[in-house]
C-alpha cells in the first residue's frame, strides 16, 4: 500500500492524538466492499473498506443498531444515496451516512463513528 493509499484511508480528522490509535485488526481481515466487526474497549465497531471509493476508502461505526437494538451494522449492504455513502441497516434498512453516523431515515437515531485508519498493514481506530 502506498503513501497516498494509507493517507486515503484516514478519517477526515486532523486532531486525534497521536497516542490514541489502536490496532483492531489487520487489513488482511478486511473484506473489500463489505463490513467486517471488531472489538474496541468492549464496543463492536463495523469496519467498511472500499477501496474504490473517491477519497476516504475506510469507515469505523458503531455495530449496534438504535431501532432494533441488535449488533448487526457490520452486516448492512453499502450504497449510495444523494452522493453520500451509506449502510442499510440488515433488519430494518434504515440508512446511515458512513461519514457522519447520521440516519437519513430517523433524524434522532445516529451511529457512532470513529477515525480510523490503516498503518503499516494494521486497521487502526482512534480512541478518545
Amino acid at each position: 500500500m502506498s503513501q497516498s493509499d494509507t493517507q486515503r484511508a484516514y478519517c477526515s480528522s486532523s486532531l486525534v492524538n497521536p497516542d490514541a490509535w489502536q490496532a483492531v485488526c489487520s487489513q488482511e481481515d478486511l473484506v473489500s466492499n463489505s463490513g467486517v466487526v471488531a472489538w474496541l474497549d468492549g464496543a463492536q465497531v463495523a469496519l467498511f473498506y472500499l477501496p474504490d471509493a473517491e477519497g476516504k476508502t475506510l469507515y469505523a461505526v458503531d455495530n449496534h443498531d438504535p431501532q432494533s437494538g441488535a449488533n448487526v451494522i457490520g452486516r448492512g449492504l453499502i450504497g449510495s444515496i444523494k452522493g453520500d455513502l451509506v449502510i442499510a441497516s440488515p433488519l430494518y434498512k434504515q440508512h446511515f451516512r458512513l461519514e457522519d453516523g447520521s440516519c437519513l431515515e430517523y433524524p434522532q437515531q445516529r451511529l457512532r463513528v470513529w477515525p480510523v485508519r490503516l498503518n503499516a498493514g494494521r486497521v487502526e481506530v482512534a480512541v478518545a
